[in-house]
């Protein structure tokens, strides 16, 4: 990390007043290090940037942004947190080749994890039982492939990717919205606190940032970027997941999608991508195919390819429900039972965890 005085210099040229991404660029590239920029005199800076922004940056940092700076300085001296600058030689090297790389990192835990191989796994927040299952258990098998799994900390897919990445040493890494240190949504903290402690959380926003709208589609661009390749595991047809692997393509990752039912409104958004050229997978294996022989195959034994309710005896009313979500009543007439009976074996194979009720009424296996 850098030293206190220079780090203070980046905090500060983060935090003023006009200078966004851009213009921050601007003024590195033609003063170097962020001292020399607020040493460099109202001419010269006016050279590169509007001259209202040049007089704020030739004085003094105003109160506020002392204050921020000061107490960023104190959280980066706790155990576990670091303030990465684009200067430091740990600053993941993935994002210096996306167009616009943060300024800053707020990082927690294994800072290690930024430069390892790493696959974004995301999905929608409103979730299905299916697709959070999917989306773990991907995530576990790459996971122990050797690739750290890179997710948002959103509740559905984003959640279930990071647990599945917590289950071997290459881990997870969770990119935030909000300042380093709140957690949103609440939900989660439980598990943010678990992936602070055994794998990776960052966020390029100032502590004491709340939960704003406008923040969480720009870390996707960190998300996808950190990453080899983006898998969506669910996505509607508008959906920040799309966002994520838009960017992640722009940025020339690979884009992954798991296929759903037709009539699943949670699988139109990876159909939509696979007919864009995304890559269909079934399995961990076609990732892993695709990105090429870098990591050790995931252990034969490991319980996450092979799910419990898959070596079940089959249900007769399994069978008949097929793949498709179906109505109870479309599964009377399929199979001829009363109402009753019907009723008794969803509510069985409901608790054994094999099918669960969709929002529109249907029924879905979740093998």
């Amino acid at each position: 990390m850098a030293a206190a005085a220079d780090l203070a210099h980046w905090i500060r040229l983060e935090r003023s007043e006009g200078v966004g991404p851009d213009l921050a660029r601007r003024l590195l590239a033609a003063f170097g290090l962020p001292g020399n920029i607020f040493g460099a005199g109202l001419d010269a800076l006016q050279a590169v940037a509007p001259k209202r922004i040049a007089q704020l940056l030739a004085q003094p940092a105003p109160p506020a942004t002392q204050q921020l700076i000061e107490a960023s300085l104190g959280w980066a001296e706790q155990p576990g947190n670091r303030i990465l600058t684009l200067a430091d030689a740990d600053y993941p090297q993935a994002l210096l080749n996306i167009p616009d790389p943060p300024i800053l990192l707020y990082v927690r835990g294994r800072a290690e994890l930024l430069n390892r191989p790493a696959l974004a796994v995301v999905g929608s927040r409103n979730a299905s039982a299916q697709g959070q299952a999917n989306a773990e258990r991907f995530s576990a098998a790459l996971s122990g492939a050797g690739l750290t799994i890179v997710s948002g900390l959103a509740l559905g897919i984003d959640a279930a990717a990071h647990r599945g990445g917590l289950r071997h040493p290459a881990a997870t890494v969770a990119v935030i919205g909000t300042g380093a240190d709140r957690i949103y949504p609440a939900r989660n903290r439980e598990l943010a606190q678990r992936i602070v402690a055994q794998a990776c959380l960052i966020s390029e926003y100032p502590l004491g940032m709340p939960a704003l709208a406008a923040n969480f589609p720009r870390r996707n661009r960190i998300i996808s970027g950190l990453a080899r390749g983006v898998l969506v595991v669910e996505a509607a047809e508008r959906s920040g997941s799309l966002i994520t692997a838009r960017m992640a393509l722009e940025q020339g990752r690979d884009v992954f999608a798991i296929p759903g039912s037709i009539h699943s409104p949670l699988a139109r958004g990876c159909h939509q991508l696979i007919r864009q050229g995304a890559t269909l997978v079934e399995s961990s294996d076609d990732i892993l195919d695709e990105i090429g022989a870098w990591f050790a195959p995931a252990p034969v034994d490991t319980p996450v390819n092979v799910p419990a309710r898959e070596r079940a005896p089959e249900h007769a009313l399994l069978c008949s429900i097929g793949h498709d979500p179906i109505h109870a009543d479309a599964l009377r007439e399929r199979t001829q039972l009363d109402a009753a009976t019907i009723s008794a074996q969803l509510l069985e194979l409901e608790l054994q965890g094999r099918i669960e009720m969709l929002a529109d009424g249907k029924w879905q296996r979740r093998d």
